[in-house]
Order: structure tokens, then sequence, then C-alpha cells
């Protein structure tokens, strides 16, 4: 369209707004009830301009062809002071404290000549300052309601309203009562749209400005969705994260983790100085002495045992450049394939089914294709908690007509939302999964041309189907057989469908026929590889775990997945690195702690992971640390891993340090370091070199820039990725082998990169979970994560987010707190056949009968006690998501 702004044309999209006009123009206009990435309201009438002889306002006038608009004109400037002078007229002269620099409204009230004295309000409204992180002044409300659709249309909670008549309306949390007890779920969304100071968090100006010293865009070190954030600090320490606008994946938006959660960084608990153990006590060292008796230890393990005893454990929270570090250092330094990650624990399983489906390990589409699906199948993932900008995301789509199939044992999160719900008993994935394929089959609801030309392993997976009909499916899951039907038609009628899935299709016994079995649902209806289909892709758990794999932190695969037994992978490896490699795989994580309780590994290195508390069945890994005669600990703060160790090394954070991370849709991104590590705490990536220097071996890599362009020549998937080009394009997928082409964002347009090229089905059969209820023990556990804290909770619990979830509790059906005499709120311990955990009751629907929820947040309560030795057939990734329990009210100490 083209449009005359006041003499200068422009052009515009169809559908734009006179108010994307005038700025095309260079014209500024007050917009106190407007934000971008919200519907237009067109409420506080300061954007008016003229429009066809009338005076509209710009936000909500869509523009057409040959529209001519004016907006400097006198009369509408006065027009537009007179509409924010009537709105400031009701507030207390505080709302304009700032004035250039203040908040949106101040400034506005700055650039129009409006002065403090405009402002007559008396206030005595009172404030709202229950919440940790979010503070209403309602004296400073203006009833624009952007915050209130900031919360239902970017963040989807619902959770905000407004409230009164008239001059009195103000913001308020749809619950009524405290801001701290309703449902809000501290993105800060709605602080970040505010324009008068309404809402501000605690300790830091209106509009979200501060007295700052430093702006550092970096990415976020939580869960593995990669937000773009933009740090302000000031005087050493951070004054605020905001969500950055122009972020890939966050767009604009937040989390409560990423945006708030920081005040770890200057916990007093957290590691200064290196510590070693002498006389069962840890004790501070210089970081000489440190270094030197790991450095000792080594020696004398490799003396004693070879390469193979001495293993390392990587870290999901560590840089791209940091993690290649690790495993570069085990196969030149050590000479051993023993390094793995704590994608053994989680995506394991996801790496070998794509794999083997489709030929790469990581998800086939990148989540703007996905956003674009319209039937989203949503599998054993909970994004409304663990991953919430994209359950944020994933709820719009819904809400802008997307059909939604829910797949999942509790009625929570997008569950809510779904067109239809399946509710399947833990440990049967695999079977609802191929009753799901049987309907697809059987109503012919596939893709013959893709199936004929691109795919294999038809007949053999349709003799598997055939004994997998919906009354079957139903017995063996207990899905109703027409909610079966109702979802696979769903599915293969649409016409763009995504799958998107988490660790309720992985952490199980047969984990990797899962991902197979689903897999199949994609292939089946020609919705990868094709563009009509937006294929498989997998939630990572922590921020960085994709990468930690990418980067080679495994025990079978080099940098780039080529394979550790592929002689022409170790040659060009070894070329890059001047030594010939070890050509037999090393030890996953299960295999290490079995070493070191059976004697044969003498050294084991742990970066950045809490494995006490993260990992299965966790008195034996305690164990496993007690055996071993020299564990190493890199870390932030004396976890329960770290207060087994010999030598405990202080670790940088991930806002001190500088490298890169790879997202959940493989998206390379850049971390910058805002401050400095406190004390004489080391980034991985200087620790790593230290220790380097100690054995005598010189690793190279004298920079993160530099490790990341050494990679690329080991690994030609990433070959075409440097910090130069993410600083200057924000983001790049892999495969991206050119510097001079876009990476890859959508998979297999051309061919799959399986050996011949084709997509492969897998006839799975079903098979029972390592563990099944008895009389003894007649309850499913099942475990997952809370939307206020991160993993084993080291940096969550040392923030405010503790006023928000202050312990883990057990979630549990009524009719099983009746039966076990237990009400709301009371302690319980919680009994497996392999430990005890101590929790509180919280009694909810969203869980079945007969089964139970909790989280591993908090390490008192002993949760991975409980869980089993049971691991995926294929990858060794532990079977959390179903354990037998019983409940015996009140805290048991007896074993």
């Amino acid at each position: 369209m083209r449009v005359d702004v006041d003499g200068v044309i422009v052009h515009l999209a169809e559908g734009a707004s006179l108010l994307e006009a005038a700025r095309l123009a260079g014209a500024e206009l007050p917009t106190l009830c407007h934000d971008d990435r919200l519907t237009p309201a067109g409420s506080c009438r300061t954007c008016l301009v003229r429009s066809g002889g009338n005076v509209v306002a710009a936000c909500v006038t869509p523009a057409a062809d040959g529209t001519v608009v004016e907006v400097a004109a006198d009369e509408l400037r006065a027009l537009r002071r007179d509409a924010v002078e009537l709105i400031v007229s009701a507030l207390p002269p505080r709302a304009l404290d700032g004035g250039a620099e203040g908040g949106e409204l101040a400034r506005v009230c700055h650039e129009l000549g409006i002065t403090p004295d405009g402002a007559r309000g008396r206030g005595g409204r009172g404030r709202d300052d229950s919440h940790p992180y979010v503070h209403l002044d309602r004296d400073l409300c203006i009833a624009c309601g952007r915050c209130v659709r900031m919360c239902a249309e970017v963040q989807g909670t619902f959770a905000l309203t407004l409230t009164g008549r008239g001059a009195d309306t103000v913001v308020a949390p749809g619950t009524g009562g405290p801001w701290a007890d309703s449902d809000c779920v501290s993105c800060g969304g709605c602080v970040d749209t505010c324009p008068t100071g309404a809402l501000t968090e605690p300790g830091l100006p209106a509009g979200g400005r501060a007295r700052i010293s430093g702006r550092t865009r970096t990415t976020c070190g939580y869960c593995g969705v990669g937000c773009s954030l933009e740090v302000l600090t000031h005087d050493g320490e951070v004054a605020a994260i905001l969500p950055d606008h122009d972020g890939p994946v966050n767009q604009g938006h937040a989390c409560v983790k990423g945006r708030f959660a920081h005040g770890f960084l200057h916990s007093p608990e957290r590691l200064t100085r290196p510590l070693l153990r002498r006389d069962g006590r840890l004790e501070p060292v210089s970081w000489s002495e440190a270094l030197g008796h790991v450095a000792r230890g080594l020696r004398a393990a490799l003396a004693e045992g070879g390469p193979d005893a001495v293993a390392a454990i990587s870290s999901a929270r560590a840089t791209n450049e940091e993690n290649y570090l690790i495993q570069k250092f085990m196969r030149v330094a050590v000479g051993t394939n023993n390094v793995d990650n704590c994608s053994r624990l989680c995506h394991a399983p996801s790496a070998a089914g794509l794999t083997a489906a489709f030929g790469l390990s990581g998800g086939t589409d990148s989540f703007d294709d996905v956003e674009r699906a319209d039937c989203l199948l949503l599998v054993g993932a909970n994004p409304v908690e663990a991953h919430p900008v994209v359950g944020a995301r994933l709820l719009q789509r819904v809400l802008r007509g997307a059909s939604l199939i829910v797949a999942d044992p509790r009625a929570v999160g997008l569950a809510l939302h779904a067109d239809v719900h399946l509710r399947p008993r833990p440990g049967s994935n695999v079977a609802l999964f191929n009753g799901l394929a049987h309907v697809l089959l059987a109503e012919g609801l596939i893709d013959d041309d893709f199936l004929r030309r691109r795919a294999a392993g038809l007949p053999e997976l349709a003799t598997l189907l055939a004994g997998y009909p919906p009354d079957r499916v139903s017995v063996l899951t207990g899905v109703p057989a027409e909610d079966l039907l109702a979802a696979a038609r769903l599915y293969g009628r649409s016409e763009r469908p995504a799958i998107v899935y988490g660790l309720g299709v992985t952490e199980h016994l047969h984990g990797t026929d899962g991902v197979r079995a689903l897999t199949n649902l994609a292939i089946l209806r020609g919705a990868v590889g094709t563009g009509r289909g937006f294929g498989v892709n997998p939630l990572r758990g922590q921020n960085n775990v994709q990468g930690a794999s990418d980067m080679g932190a495994l025990p079978d695969l080099l940098p780039g997945y080529a394979k550790v037994a592929d002689p022409a992978a170790r040659a060009r490896a070894a070329d890059v690195w001047g030594t010939p490699l070890p050509d037999r795989p090393g030890m996953r994580i299960p295999e290490m702690f079995a070493a070191a309780r059976a004697g044969t590994l003498r050294a084991l290195w742990i970066v950045g992971e809490d494995v006490c508390v993260t990992d299965p069945d966790a008195t034996r890994v305690a164990e496993a640390l007690e055996a071993c005669p020299m564990v190493v600990c890199q870390e932030l703060f004396l976890s329960e891993t770290a207060r087994r160790a010999d030598v405990v090394l202080p670790a940088a954070a991930w806002l001190e340090k500088d490298g890169t991370f790879v997202n959940f849709d493989r998206r390379f991104q850049r971390v910058r370091p805002a401050l400095d590590p406190p004390g004489e705490a080391r980034t991985d990536f200087a620790i790593v070199h230290a220790l380097a220097s100690a054995l005598g071996v010189d690793l190279g890599c004298r920079t993160p820039a530099e490790t990341l362009a050494e990679c690329g020549r080991v690994a030609p998937l990433f070959a075409g990725i440097s910090h130069e080009r993410l600083d200057r394009e924000g983001a790049v997928p892999w495969p991206c082998p050119d510097p001079g082409r876009p990476g890859e964002a959508s998979l297999y347009r051309e061919r799959f990169a399986t050996p011949d090229g084709l997509a492969h089905l897998a006839a799975c059969p079903y098979l029972p979970p390592g563990e099944t209820p008895d009389d003894r023990y007649p309850l499913i556990l099942v475990t997952g994560r809370r939307w206020a804290h991160y993993n084993s909770g080291n940096m969550t619990r040392r923030t405010a987010n503790l006023g928000l979830e202050a312990a883990d509790r057990l979630d549990l059906h009524p009719a099983d707190a009746a039966r076990y005499g237990l009400g709301e709120g009371d302690p319980v311990t919680v009994r497996s056949r392999h430990g005890r955990a101590t929790l509180i009751t919280h009694l909810s629907d969203d869980v079945a009968p007969g089964q139970v929820f909790c989280a591993f947040h908090f390490p008192a309560a002993g949760v991975n006690t409980l869980t089993s030795g049971h691991a995926d057939t294929v990858t060794s990734c532990p079977e959390y998501k179903v354990t037998a329990v019983r409940l015996i009210p009140g805290w048991d100490e007896a074993m």
C-alpha cells in the first residue's frame, strides 16, 4: 500500500495501521494504551491523526492504498496534548518523576511540555507489594489495559483484570486478594509494558530504567528455549534483566527465571575459592594447590588403570566452547572417550530415535515453523511450566484457531485448552502411538506418495500395527478408544500438523522406542521434509543440553555426531588436534558410577551437574562418589555433589561467560558476560585450560571464538558458524557448513540424512515399563518440573523464587489422599523399592487416581532416591516417569 503522511510517501503491507505509517514517515506519536505486541485498543486517544477528513486514533485505524494522513498539524498536536493532560490530571505528581529519563508517560509528558504541576491527583488508592517481583502502585494506574492484554495475549495466563468503575478503575489480580496469591507466573510482561510505573520490579524505577553502567545482550542460561535477554548492570551488579524485543525465540517475552531469578549471582553461598579435602573436610586453598592436586590425581589414576580409569561428566549449563574443550581434553590429554553429559538423563533417546528415523539428532523444524501449524500434537511435555515462553507461544497459536491434542497423564498446562486430551498410563507411550498410527493407516489418513518416494519400512510397520486396534490400545493405555480415534483423525486430517514432545516420551525403559513410534506419525502423514507439516520437535530441558551433545561431549560421538568408531571421522579430528584418538566408545554416566563402585574408575571430573540430586537411584550415585579415589567438581555452590568431592573448583555463572549456546531448535546464539566472576571463581573455559597446563598439555583454542572456529574444522555441520557471524546475524541454526549461506532451520527438504536418504519407519512393539504397582507399592510416581524452579534448584533456591515455591510437594488425587488419610498440606513420606522422600501434600484432580507427581528442585526432599536404576535399553536414559511407590502419613525416618 502507498500512504501519504504529511507529504512523505511510505509503503506498507496489507493490514498495517496508520500508526505504522506515521512511524515509517518519521513521526513519533504518544501511544499510552498501545504495545506493538498486543491487539490495538485505541482507548487513550493520545495518537490522534486526521485521515479522510476525520480525526481518528492511529493505532486502531487501518491504512488503505492512497490514504492521506495528517500528523503534524498544530490542532492535532493540541488534541494529543489535551488527551495526555487529561490522563495526567488524575495522577499524583510523582507519576512524572524522571522526565526524559523516566518511564513512558514521564517521557511523553517531557516531550509535550507537560509539567508535574498538571498532575493533580491526590492518590490514596494504596499499593500491593505482596509479590517478590511485581509491585503495584494503584495511584499510578491509568487503566490502559496493556498489562491485562499482555497477560492474556502474550503470556496466556489470564491472571489480571481491570476492576472498579470510572476514575476508580485499576488493574488487579483476577482472583482478588493480594498479587502474591494470584495466578501470576511472574513473567514480568506486565511490568515491561506498563507506561506509568504503576507496575514495577522492586528496586527498579518505572519503565524498566535504572542508573546503569552497562547493557549486555546475552542468551538465557536456564531452560533450552534460548531467550535473548538484555542485562542492565550498575556498580558490578545486575540492576535488571529485560527480554530482548528482537529475540528470535522469545520476541520480547521472558519467564520468571530468565527475567527475575538472578539473585543467586551475589548469594553469600557462591564459591569464590578452590576447596581441597583434608582430613575429611573441604578447606580453601590456592588455585595452584588445587590444580596440582588434580593433576597428581589424574596421573595416579592413569598409572593405576590407564585412560579408562578417568571419566568426565560435561555440563549442559556450560557453553559450547567449554563443552568442546572438555571433550577435547579427555580425548587428547587423557586418551579416553569416557565423557558424557546430562542429555544421557533426558534426551539421549531423542538423539538415537531422531537419528535412526531421519539422520540427524535435532528437531526437524524451527519453532517459527511449528508455530504456523494448524494442529499441534503435544506429547509428554508441560511447556507452560517447564518452557514458559514456548508454552505461551503455543497457547497463542491455539487461541488463534489451531487444534490441539495433548498426550500426558496429567491435566495441566495446555491440556486445559486441548481439543482432545489423551491420558495414558505412565509407561504406555509406544502402545498409544501405535494406536494412533493404526487409525491413520486404517482410515487412509496417510501420504501415499511421500511413503512411496521418501520412506522405508511401511510393510513391517503395517504388519505390527494390525495388532493395535483402538479397543486393544485402550486396554493397554487406559485411553478411551473414542478419544484415540478423535485424536488420530484430528492429526490425520490437518494440513500442517506438528509434533512437540518432552521428557514424558524419553525418560522410560523404552524411551527410544517411544521416539521412533512418535516419528512414525509424522512420516505416515508426510509431515516432515515437505513443508506441508512441521515434523517432530523435542523440547530441551537445560540451556545447552543440545549444544553439549553437538560439541561431542558423548562417549561414542565426536563433535558434530561423527562416530568415534568411524576411521574417517577420527582421522579428521586427529588432523586438527595433532594426535591419534581412541577408537573404542567410552563409558556412559551410569557405567561411570558402576565402575567407581567396582573400583576401576579412579578419577571422576564433574562439571556443573549435581548428580546426587538429579540422577536416578541417588543413594547409589552417592556410593559411587564415596568409592572413587578422586572426584573433582566445578560448581557455583557447595551442592550435594560438591560436598562429596575431593576438589571443588569455583565456576562462573552464565551471566559471567563468553561463548555460545544451542537452543532446542538448533539455533546457535551468543552468550556475553555482563559481570566478572566473584572472587577467584573462573569460567569453565579457563579452568579446563589451567588443568591442561598443569598436565603439560596445550589445547590451543585460546579464546571461545577460536574454539568454535576449530570445532567447525572438526565438525562440518558447524563450519559456517562463528562468533563474528552470530554478532552480526543474531542466531544461526545448524546444519550450517558454509559461512556464506544460511543454516537449515527446516531439515530434509531434499533428502533425509540417513545412508539411503529415506525416512525410516520403525515397527516397535509395546513392552511394559520397568516397574509396575503392586499391593506393597500401589501408586505410580512421575517426576518433572515446576514453573518457579529449575533443575536441582541450585540457582533458583537462592533467589526470591523461593517465595513463590518454598518446598517440593506431592500432587495426589483426592481419592488417594482419602485412602491414606491425608489432607492438603500434610507431611508425607513417599517410599519406593529404592529409597524414601519426604514431601508436603497437594490435593489435585490434575493427577489421575493411582498416580502421584512431584519435582526434584529441593535436595532435602530426596526425590531421586526413589527412582530406579531402570533405563532405556538403547541409550541408558533413566526411567524417571514410572516408579512404584507407597505413601506413609507424616515424615517417617525409618528405612
